[in-house]
This record gives C-alpha cells, structure tokens and sequence, in this order.
C-alpha cells in the first residue's frame, strides 16, 4: 500500500509538472526553441513594374518560398486618404508559382481610428485589393498591413486591424511591427486581432550629424527582439534588409535628408554618406537562428528582391549566398586597355559575391613611354611616387561601392607614345560594404 501511494504522489507531482510547463508555454515563456532551414520569403516594394522589376520576378522570385508585393500606398492628406496603387503585373505572380502575398502600406495618421471616414477608407482599400488580386487569378495568401503608427495609437489600430480582417473575407491578416511596440502593453491585444506579425527589425534613425555612426540593423539588437517576440505566443516572421540609403549633410555636416535609389537634387556644397545592409551580418544572424530560433518564428522576409537597375541594394549573388548562412567576401582584379595606343584606362572587376569599399590601390606597371596626362575616376586619385610607380589611390569612404559582378573605373594615363603596360594589381583588399 506505502508503495502504491508513493507512486501515486509521483504521478501526480509529475502530471502537475507537465501541466504547469504547459501552461508556461502557452504563455509564450516556456517555448521549445526550433532548429533547422528557415522559411525565406522575399519583398517586391517597386510601384513601378519596369522591365528590370518583371525580370527580377520572374528570374528570382521562383528561388523563394513566398513573396509579398506592394499593392497600394494611402497617404492622409488634411482630412481624406489618398491612395496610389501599384502596377503589379499579376500574370507574372502566377508564373513564379510561388504563394503572393499583397502589401497595404499605411502612412501616419493622427486619428480619431473611430472616425468612420478614416476606417471606411482602409476597409474598402483592403477589400478592393483581395477582391481585384483574386478575380485577376491569384488568391493572396496573405494581406500585409505595413502601417506606420505611433506606439501610443496601437489600440487605436487594433480596431482598424478588426475591420480589415472582417473585410479581408478570410485571407490572413498580417501585421508589421517594430521591435519598441513589443514593450507596449497595447501590443498584445494588437496581435491577438491579427492573424501573425512581421517584425521589422531594420531602420535607420535620424542621425545627428554627419560624424555619427549609423546602421541599417544591429544584429544583437535584432537578437533581444527575436527573443522577445518569441515570448508573445504568435506566429512571426523577420523581416531584414539589402537595401541601403545615401544620407545628405550640409556643409557644416547637419542632416538634410537621403535618398534610396533615385537620386534627390540637394544644393551645392552638400556632403554624403552612405549606409548599407551589412551582408556578413545579416549571414551570422541566418546561421544563428538556423541552429536555434524560438519556435514561432516562422521564417524570414527580405527586403527586398534584388533588382539589376538598383545602385543601393544588393546584388543578387548576395543575397542568395546570405540566404544560405554564407559571408560573401569581394574579390577585385584591374584591367587595363589601350585604345587608342598610348591612352590607357584603368579598370577594377569585382569577381566576388559582396559589394566592395574601402582602401584600394591599383598599382599600374609601364614599360618606357612618357605619361603627359592623367586623372582618377570614382574616388580615385592618381599619384605618381619618387621610385616612378603609377598608382591609383581610393578614399576609404568614396561613393560608389564597387558591386559584387560589376566593374568600376579608376582613372586613365595618356602617354605621348604607345606603351606597354605591363601588369595592373590591386595591392589592398577592400572591406565588405557595411558602413
């Protein structure tokens, strides 16, 4: 009997264990972390499909598991929304054979989010699209609401969140949200009206001057969020970026704005910086979240795809090769050419899988002729040294990056005669672009 009632008590002390680990895991606190590949979705955010956007869908989309498109931008001005929509050709969606998402992309808005004005606009913005993308042959897997809200109005867009999903009829609404909405007690109640959440872990804040140092993402920041939002419950993907912005100053180096890949006009004098996505980053936080993430992180969403026009955003070797978990690295040879005889140019071929910046010098090698002339090109100064050598030299900081598969002019030489150049090497090895 004494051995039947100690097993009993076992039992049960075991059962209460089981129940008590259950329920800490129902409240997003006790969470089984997850291993493995993750789920890899991509952004199409262009309003413009050029040719070289459709040729990016149809090219690249297929290597993704899913991805999500901008549909439609609202922006509040005065008292009514005005909303522009995107020319998304939906035909190529269907020949990716990929799940489509769609995007709404909400400016700020001051409220009220009871204003029937306000909420009848959203709604009827949101059910148009579902409707339109639907009858055009694609059932969005998803409706993507990325609005930009205060953090002390996300109650306010909870109500919002509830009518869309009613007017969705049935497709999934997702939420993007930003790591500082976690710590809001509102949040919570915002994500049980929504269907999963993309946590935007990538911005750039203002900075404060033109010294100051400034990034995209910082991955242990990235990492505190993950881990956070892993205790909420919910199903949540990561968004992370490519992209990257040119940040104008004055001359005294105050902030005047930026620009992605068009190219603002800014008054004479202006000075420029430039910040991109840290590839080797973003590789180590793919690798770490492969060995161990929690379990309702459901993958991750790039933004965005790589398109061949962009200037800014990586190229698409790049990306394909973080993906997998793998630090691209640049690689830089020069080339010279002589046409007509006795004019050289000088040019540097990036051979690798990473954008390259950085000290880099091309040292050019002639045999006899007389140099009357020459200039540096793309950041580039050309010095001659007492021993003779022709040299080529790049400010660390010159704009542009030299892109991964792309080629850069350094400068030219014209010498009274035709010459033979013997070799031209890079002697520095640049840096990945991570500024």
């Amino acid at each position: 009997m004494a051995g039947d009632q100690l097993k009993s008590a076992v039992w049960q002390s075991t059962v209460r264990r089981v129940l008590l680990l259950t329920a800490f895991a129902a409240a997003g606190c006790g969470e089984v972390p997850a291993s493995g590949p993750l789920r890899q979705e991509a952004y199409v955010w262009q309003r413009d499909w050029n040719p070289s956007v459709r040729d990016a869908v149809l090219r690249r989309a297929p290597r993704f598991d899913a991805i999500t498109v901008l549909a439609a931008e609202m922006t509040w001005r005065g008292e009514r929304f005005e909303t522009a929509h995107a020319q998304v050709e939906v035909s190529l969606l269907r020949r990716t054979g990929r799940p489509a998402g769609i995007a709404l992309r909400i400016g700020p808005y001051p409220g009220p989010f009871d204003s029937e004005q306000a909420m009848a606009a959203v709604n009827a913005c949101a059910k148009r699209l579902v409707e339109g993308y639907t009858a055009a042959g694609i059932t969005p897997s998803e409706l993507q609401i990325d609005f930009d809200c205060a953090e002390s109005r996300l109650d306010g867009y909870r109500v919002w969140v509830e009518e869309i999903r009613r007017a969705a009829a049935g497709v999934p609404v997702i939420i993007t949200a930003l790591p500082s909405w976690l710590d809001q007690p509102a949040f919570r109640r915002l994500v049980s009206a929504a269907d999963g959440v993309v946590l935007q872990v990538h911005s750039l804040r203002r900075p404060g001057g033109i010294d100051e140092p400034f990034t995209l993402c910082d991955p242990r920041a990235a990492q505190r969020a993950v881990a956070r939002a892993g205790r909420m419950g919910r199903p949540f993907r990561v968004a992370l970026p490519t992209y990257g912005y040119e940040l104008a100053f004055s001359p005294e180096g105050r902030f005047i704005g930026l620009f992605a890949e068009k190219a603002r006009p800014f008054p004479p004098g202006t000075r420029f910086r430039e910040v991109r996505a840290d590839a080797a980053a973003m590789a180590e936080l793919v690798r770490s979240w492969s060995r161990r993430r929690p379990a309702s992180m459901t993958g991750i969403i790039w933004y965005r795809l790589p398109v061949e026009q962009d200037t800014l955003n990586w190229r698409w070797i790049t990306l394909e090769r973080v993906m997998r978990g793998e630090t691209p690295v640049p690689h830089l040879r020069a080339s010279t050419a002589q046409t007509p005889p006795g004019l050289v140019e000088v040019d540097l071929f990036n051979d690798g899988s990473a954008d390259a910046a950085g000290d880099v010098t091309v040292d050019v090698a002639v045999a006899g002729g007389r140099c009357v002339a020459g200039d540096g090109m793309n950041g580039f100064v050309l010095r001659h040294d007492d021993a003779g050598r022709i040299v080529f030299q790049r400010d660390p900081d010159a704009s542009p990056a030299i892109p991964a598969g792309g080629r850069l002019k350094a400068g030219w030489l014209r010498f009274a005669d035709a010459v033979e150049v013997r070799n031209a090497v890079v002697e520095d090895n640049p840096r990945r672009v991570s500024r």
